[in-house]
């Protein structure tokens, strides 16, 4: 029987009462303000229905704003390290952890071999609210304070239920974390309410990657070239999530020889979106976004140069907390297929070779994903972040696909074949560790 629009709302507003239900029994919870603010979240969708089905190419009337830009509050600093998360980023937590339980890893395998994220699983995800966890509560967001940490948190659980479909609706909320962090009190005016409102935008797509080989994000062949009050935008991106669908791009392009973001309306003539499928985040629906004179005001460059630099080390730790989360994955299921699998009369655990390549997964894990929280930290705390972002997107292109890698070989034939998720989750992991932009927190 084909499933009607009305039933996969219900489906995201059946999840997201009982996700209140279970985080209402953590201590957490007796606070009033912590409370309000995740029932807020989670039946973010229950007065929206299922509205988000709107045709691509809808009208962004320009809106003016009033005064000067919001930001999030820069978050509070103890004094401590401490990698406890706050109540909020918690509560955020939990909430992802059960989506990736009971919606995404349930249908990660179909995901990837339609290279498609199912109808049920977008909407239960729409639901929820998460695409907004970098945009301030002034603008309609969820976020009470600037948090990379959050953003790191929800991303990890996502991706532990599946990295193709995390990529996909987060590729969404990377586009509205980069109008809340750098664009003008206009561009929040005009762009965030469709991202914030009761119809949001169905697809969205920060866009920096292309084709070239040995890319580098502050060597770009896009340009834009200005011509009066206009710029005019040449150029190509590659392995763009959601590129068929998304309604606006955030794309990077050399701007009077600097590499700068600018907002692009998906509408805009000159645009031709090709079909470029990839070896793993498959349920992203990657495709090429080609600009060919795409004319666009000169107010649509989105912050400064510096911003662009920002927004570069940003995605990189967002791709190193998605390589933690399915990394997380591999390792939950290597120890349990170690203990239960037999060989020889003996769980193959007990054999020192097995032992030691799970045990090399947990220390690459660990290590991992104690720089990614340190370098999402340094993003909250405003301090110079360059060096741990590299580091961390480093560990990512050198131990991701090594974990993915143990994972298949531990599982033998097993792991070679679609039946078990290690496959596709070495796939992921290997885009993991060279893929820019996409996602950010």
């Amino acid at each position: 029987m084909a499933t009607t629009p009305t039933s996969l709302a219900d489906r995201g507003q059946r999840l997201g009462l009982r996700l209140i239900s279970k985080a209402g029994g953590l201590p957490v919870m007796a606070d009033p303000k912590v409370r309000g603010r995740v029932e807020k979240l989670l039946n973010r969708g229950a007065h929206s229905g299922f509205k988000a089905q709107v045709a691509v190419g809808r009208a962004f009337k320009r809106s003016k704003g009033s005064g000067s830009a919001t930001r999030p509050a820069t978050a509070k600093r103890s004094g401590v390290f401490d990698l406890t998360p706050t109540e909020d980023q918690q509560m955020l937590q939990q909430a992802a952890s059960e989506l990736a339980d009971d919606v995404i890893r349930p249908a990660g395998s179909r995901a990837d071999s339609e290279r498609a994220v199912p109808d049920e699983v977008r909407a239960a995800m729409q639901e929820m609210g998460l695409a907004l966890v970098g945009v301030p509560e002034e603008l309609g967001g969820i976020a009470e304070e600037r948090s990379a940490v959050a953003g790191v948190l929800v991303l990890e659980q996502l991706a532990r239920g599946d990295m193709g479909i995390a990529v996909s609706q987060m590729a969404t909320a990377a586009v509205a974390t980069a109008l809340a962090l750098y664009g003008d009190a206009d561009q929040q005016a005009t762009y965030l309410p469709h991202f914030t409102g009761n119809v949001p935008v169905v697809a969205a797509a920060f866009a920096l990657q292309e084709p070239q080989p040995l890319f580098d994000p502050f060597a770009l062949t896009t340009t834009a070239v200005a011509q009066g009050d206009s710029l005019v935008v040449n150029g190509t991106k590659a392995i763009v999530a959601n590129a068929d669908k998304a309604e606006i791009f955030i794309i990077s392009a050399m701007v009077d020889g600097e590499a700068r973001l600018i907002v692009i309306e998906s509408a805009t003539d000159g645009i031709t979106i090709e079909d470029d499928p990839a070896m793993g985040v498959r349920a992203a629906h990657t495709g090429r976004a080609i600009f060919t004179d795409v004319t666009v005001p000169r107010t649509n460059l989105l912050g400064t140069a510096d911003d662009h630099r920002d927004a570069v080390r940003r995605a990189r730790i967002a791709w190193a907390a998605a390589a933690c989360g399915t990394a997380r994955a591999v390792l939950d299921q290597v120890i349990t297929y170690a203990q239960e699998r037999k060989a020889f009369g003996e769980p193959i655990g007990q054999r020192q070779a097995v032992a030691f390549m799970i045990s090399d997964i947990a220390v690459e894990l660990d290590g991992l994903r104690l720089v990614t929280l340190k370098a999402a930290a340094r993003l909250d705390a405003d301090t110079d972040v360059a060096q741990i972002a590299a580091e961390a997107r480093s560990l990512t292109a050198t131990y991701a696909a090594q974990i993915g890698s143990h994972a298949v070989q531990l599982l033998g034939g097993h792991g070679f074949v679609k039946d078990f998720d290690n496959e596709r989750w070495y796939r992921d992991l290997r885009g993991a560790g060279v893929l820019e932009g996409t996602l950010l927190v």
